[in-house]
This record gives structure tokens, C-alpha cells and sequence, in this order.
């Protein structure tokens, strides 16, 4: 009797520790190419986004930003997106778009780091008092300007997660 218990409570066990393995083996990134359905871009987003629009101040402009947006491991991406009027004012929506995000973030300027490849890592905090990284990358192409950010808890905001999303992205200019 004693060995059809062990014996059976054993396979349970092994049971459960497979279960286990291979809920940890599951990706947390499942990476998709998205295309923006009105502005000419695409970049891998980590799971199924969800798009928004709304009406947006940014340098004394009032203009329709684009969001498209998605979390997965702890962490949130996001591209957003304007088409400015004057493409001589693309300079300062994306300057604009810079010192939000950063405002958002509570970041100081010694937390802040501009990498050669154009990339931004701040750190800072959430309205709660959590620390918080951020990656970013802002791009102005013609009367587009593009904002891509990856933000989450310090620990879960690898950077070779973030230099996948942020890298990934592309004008297309067929549209």
C-alpha cells in the first residue's frame, strides 16, 4: 500500500514540476510585425496591440497623436504618432513629445542617457513611488513624428528588449 501512495503521489509530483517547466519554457515576448493602419510605419510589438487616437497640445500645436500600444512582461510599448502641417515644426512636436514622457517619468537629468544610436534610457518613478525605466526613441520623418517607448519596473525592462522594439521600427514609404 505504502508504494501505490509513494508511487502515485511521485507522479503527481513529476506531473506538477512538467506543468511547471513548461508554464516557465512559455515565451513572454510573442513578437509580431504591426503596420500602422493610417501612418506609414511598421515594428514588432511583443503581443496584440490595441490602437487609440485622441487630440493632443505639443508645441503649441494642437494635433491627432495615434497610439499603438501593448504589454507584455511587465512592461508597456507604445508607438505614437503625429503628422504636423509644416514639416519645419517637426523638430519641436518631437522635442515636446521628449520632455512629456520624460515630465511623466519624474526623471531627472542625471538619470537621463542619450545613446549613439539615438536611443534614450531614463529612469524615474511612477505617481505611486515605483522605479520605473524607460527606453525610448523619437523620430521625424517629413510631417511625421514618431514617439516609440518602452516603459516598466527597472528589473523587467532588459535592454535587449527594448533595443528589439525600438530598432525594429520602419518607415514605409510606399504609403
Amino acid at each position: 500500500m505504502y508504494n501505490y501512495v509513494f508511487s502515485r503521489c511521485a507522479k503527481y509530483a513529476w506531473l506538477a514540476s512538467l506543468s511547471l517547466l513548461l508554464c516557465a519554457c512559455s515565451p513572454r515576448f510573442d513578437w509580431r510585425e504591426v503596420t500602422g493602419s493610417e501612418q506609414p510605419y511598421q515594428v514588432l510589438m511583443p503581443a496584440k496591440p490595441a490602437s487609440m487616437s485622441r487630440v493632443v497640445q505639443l508645441a503649441g500645436q494642437q494635433l491627432s497623436m495615434h497610439m499603438l500600444a501593448a504589454e507584455a512582461g511587465q512592461i508597456s510599448f507604445a508607438v505614437g504618432s503625429v503628422q504636423v502641417a509644416d514639416p519645419g515644426q517637426a523638430g519641436l512636436v518631437a522635442k515636446a513629445m521628449r520632455e512629456g514622457m520624460l515630465a511623466n517619468l519624474r526623471a531627472k537629468p542625471e538619470q537621463i542617457q542619450t545613446l549613439a544610436n539615438g536611443n534614450i534610457i531614463a529612469s524615474g518613478s511612477s505617481p505611486q513611488g515605483q522605479p520605473l525605466k524607460m527606453a525610448a526613441r523619437f523620430i521625424i520623418d517629413g510631417k511625421w513624428v514618431y514617439q516609440l517607448v518602452a516603459i516598466g519596473p527597472e528589473q523587467a525592462l532588459q535592454d535587449e528588449v527594448a533595443d528589439n522594439f525600438l530598432q525594429s521600427f520602419k518607415v514605409n514609404k510606399s504609403k
